[in-house]
């Protein structure tokens, strides 16, 4: 039987009371199931920063990127969505960072009577991430074993500081992960093991 380390139990611990508070004031979740009876997997996003309403979103449906913002109440000033990007499908565990930088087009020059006919405007970009390890592990989410880090496997229960080393010396070596099963080569998993570690894990 597993169990989780102390530092794990703290980390899941306060990363499932946030999220269960804020899915249970942001909207209603019902489970629903398939017509074979089984359960319905929702898509997962995380909207933050410039949006009047950041938070964890559920989906029926892989959303677009114009619909998650939407869902999150929608961008705290009013800009102009690029249509390429906009339709942009998302994955579950997709974050979106919204930030207002300063534009790169210059002001506008004076006009002859030295009044400008306008101000240089603020542009609003979105950056496409990945939600926090601890966010992804709560919702079951896998994590792609070409990109976690050490600090994000010592989080699984199962995987210490040692055997973490050792995914990511591999992955090193390899150039990556090509499948799940790979971890079987890796130093210290067996087959058990490998069994109790392939659910957590994709190869992206």
């Amino acid at each position: 039987m597993k169990y989780f380390s102390v530092s794990q139990q703290g980390v899941l611990l306060v990363a499932a009371l946030l999220l269960l508070g804020s899915l249970t004031f942001k909207f209603y979740y019902y489970p629903r199931s398939t017509r074979s009876g089984e359960p319905l997997k929702e898509v997962v996003v995380e909207v933050l920063g410039e949006v009047r309403q950041p938070g964890i979103y559920l989906y029926q449906d892989p959303p677009n990127l114009r619909r998650a913002i939407e869902r999150a109440g929608g961008l705290k000033e009013t800009a102009q969505f690029d249509e390429a990007s906009s339709s942009t499908i998302l994955e579950t565990g997709t974050l979106l960072t919204v930030t207002r930088e300063p534009s790169q087009i210059p002001p506008p020059l004076p006009s002859s009577n030295g009044e400008r006919r306008g101000m240089k405007q603020d542009e609003i970009k979105i950056r496409v991430g990945r939600m926090a390890v601890n966010k992804l592990l709560v919702f079951a989410i896998p994590l792609d074993l070409n990109h976690v880090s050490v600090e994000g496997l010592c989080l699984i229960p199962g995987i210490g500081e040692s055997l973490a080393h050792e995914i990511i010396a591999y992955r090193k070596r390899q150039n990556g992960f090509r499948s799940v099963e790979e971890l079987k080569n890796v130093r210290g998993i067996g087959e058990k093991k490998y069994q109790d570690l392939k659910g957590f894990f994709a190869a992206k």
